[in-house]
């Protein structure tokens, strides 16, 4: 089934021509179907890259999708023009009467900061607040997941003595887990961060659960137990060049940066391995299929 969002939205051309399975508002109003309502709390500076990447992995399900992208009203992007936000995004007081079956919450390059100093992290409250009453299921990433963690169960950012950066292999902690369904012994995730989780005070508290890790670079996936809050400390939805046009930018600016691990073949920049896209897909699908559409009502 395809994802629905407007024709004129940058991803609809782009998802078409990689045959991925896109329909219109128009078209979707004229089926019998009620679609899954998925909001996705766009914080990244790259707006329309990230809103194209996320899209791509909720199109690959049998569902129908309907998509709200939302933007924080107390700080405006500087990345994305005025009026793609206007045209396209809703602010939170636009949707906080609304109930949402799922809900994704991406990362932010914030996250040397402490968290009130973010200019909207008192927006971002009120908007994990609305998520416990309002939608099945969150999907938090990156620093998204990081101030989640922080806001909902006190756990702190401990920073790194070098930035994470590059795609690592990680395992299961429960191969049972609905959420790793189908996933090899050993998958692979992008991670492009500073900073990490205190890991003893997530595995001691009870209403969590680690489910991917590994002994190098520690916790990658957590969820709470009751199911409603999960946590990607990586970027699985990540393109092919995303993590190459981060390290160039970086090294056009001087700043003193590896090449990301495990990524660039032999060494070369212009030659990219990919080995994620099958864990994001799988991640995105089994999250919808499990723990959106199969405890999501009918009717709100």
């Amino acid at each position: 089934m395809p994802i629905i969002i407007p024709k004129d939205l940058p991803a609809f051309s782009v998802l078409t021509n990689e045959n991925i399975f896109v329909m219109t508002e128009s078209r979707a109003m004229s089926q019998d179907i009620r679609p899954i309502e998925i909001a996705i709390v766009n914080l990244m500076p790259t707006k329309i890259e990230t809103e194209t990447q996320l899209m791509r992995l909720l199109g690959n399900t049998l569902l129908q999708v309907n998509v709200t992208l939302v933007a924080t009203e107390s700080y405006k992007s500087k990345n994305t023009s005025e009026e793609h936000l206007k045209r396209f995004y809703k602010t939170f007081e636009e949707i906080k009467d609304k109930h949402f079956d799922g809900m994704i919450i991406t990362g932010a390059p914030v996250e040397t900061m402490e968290y009130d100093e973010v200019k909207y992290w008192d927006e971002l409250k009120r908007i994990m607040d609305f998520a416990d009453s309002n939608v099945t299921s969150t999907i938090n990433i990156c620093w998204g997941a990081q101030a989640a963690l922080h806001y909902y169960y006190g756990i702190e950012k401990v920073p790194f003595a070098k930035k994470l950066f590059g795609v690592f292999p990680y395992t299961a902690e429960n191969e049972y887990e609905l959420l790793l369904k189908g996933m090899d012994d050993v998958f692979y995730i992008p991670m492009s961060r500073h900073t990490t989780v205190d890991e003893d005070a997530v595995r001691d508290n009870a209403e969590l659960e680690v489910l991917a890790s590994n002994k190098e670079q520690g916790i990658a996936i957590i969820k709470s137990r009751d199911n409603r809050r999960f946590f990607f400390l990586g970027h699985s939805e990540y393109d092919r060049d995303t993590l190459k046009t981060e390290y160039l930018r970086d090294v056009d600016k001087g700043l003193d940066i590896d090449m990301p691990a495990n990524y660039f073949k032999d060494g070369n920049v212009d030659n990219v391995e990919v080995k994620w896209k099958s864990t994001a897909n799988l991640l995105f699908y089994n999250w919808l299929n499990y723990y959106v559409y199969q405890v999501t009502p009918y009717e709100f």
